[in-house]
């Protein structure tokens, strides 16, 4: 059995996984990523049988050959569908919103195989009511937990995952979610630019401290506050031009979610504002990575500064 995953749900295709592994031993499990792997050694996996029992499952994220633009990998997958080994389960997952229905390797697995879809959004609160049945946690807590955590449906069933583990009772407390889970930094991020663009140095050091509290490098955070600026910038003047929040995140090659979140958080700020930052954050890399600048105050400096 081929099957092809595509879309930007992530968490939805790897919960279809799981459902597809729950009777493998591990053993019998390979999984692989295009950008990383030569080909001929995932074909060579899903050719070779198991050692260990009848069937085995190969997986291959970054499928992109089912992508427009790209085709590596695309004759020896081709010549694999034509002829797959019975007893590997292939699962390919190709991580983008659309495929591209031209292809011939597409109309081929499309015709002979299976293709499911992996578009849709699932909300923080709905995912938290399906992973948390059974155990009690306020609305308060369970906003907190959203907050110290973010919307990444991954990281949220990792950190519920933990909890469960060292919980013995069915009572999630505001205790056990500052304790036992990890603060995610994109979160803050945006949280300090704020508090950098609207000139609120105590609140921003204060911030940027605790990052490096809990052992965030200084570049990481110049990295990320970079990337974020330069996101802002490019889906507001995106969205001048009448891209709709879609159009944008296809152009940009980001997750719809991502865009949404620089729209609103860089709707209050002029986009000549955010070159200015970018440019300074630019400046600042340069000199920690050309050693000019002192990596645990340049930062800071640009805070006060700005």
């Amino acid at each position: 059995m081929i099957y092809l995953f595509y879309g930007t749900n992530n968490y939805r295709i790897n919960e279809e996984i799981k459902k597809i592994t729950k009777n493998f031993d591990k053993m019998n499990i390979s999984k692989y990523d295009l950008t990383e792997e030569d080909i001929k050694n995932v074909i060579n996996d899903c050719e070779t049988f198991s050692m260990f029992d009848d069937k085995k499952v190969v997986i291959l994220d970054n499928a992109s050959m089912f992508l427009s633009g790209n085709n590596i990998g695309m004759e020896e997958i081709e010549k694999y569908i034509n002829n797959p080994n019975p007893n590997t389960i292939f699962i390919l997952i190709a991580n983008s919103e659309k495929l591209d229905e031209r292809k011939k390797i597409t109309k081929l697995i499309k015709k002979n195989h299976k293709i499911l879809s992996f578009n849709e959004n699932i909300s923080a609160n709905t995912l938290l009511k399906k992973l948390l049945a059974g155990y009690s946690i306020t609305t308060s807590n369970l906003n907190l937990l959203i907050d110290r955590v973010g919307n990444n449906p991954q990281k949220l069933e990792n950190e519920i995952n933990k909890i469960k583990l060292y919980k013995n009772d069915k009572t999630i407390t505001k205790e056990d979610i500052l304790n036992l889970t990890n603060k995610e930094i994109d979160t803050d991020i945006f949280k300090l630019i704020d508090n950098i663009v609207k000139k609120n140095k105590d609140d921003a050091l204060e911030i940027y401290n605790e990052m490096l509290k809990v052992n965030e490098e200084p570049l990481k955070i110049v990295i990320l506050l970079a990337s974020q600026f330069r996101l802002m910038y490019q889906s507001k003047e995106l969205a001048k031009k009448g891209y709709s929040e879609k159009d944008i995140a296809n152009t940009l090659k980001v997750h719809p979610y991502r865009v949404k979140l620089a729209l609103q958080n860089g709707r209050n700020y002029k986009s000549d504002l955010l070159l200015k930052y970018l440019d300074n954050l630019a400046n600042i890399d340069i000199g920690i990575k050309t050693g000019k600048e002192n990596k645990d105050l340049a930062l800071e400096l640009f805070i006060l500064k700005n």
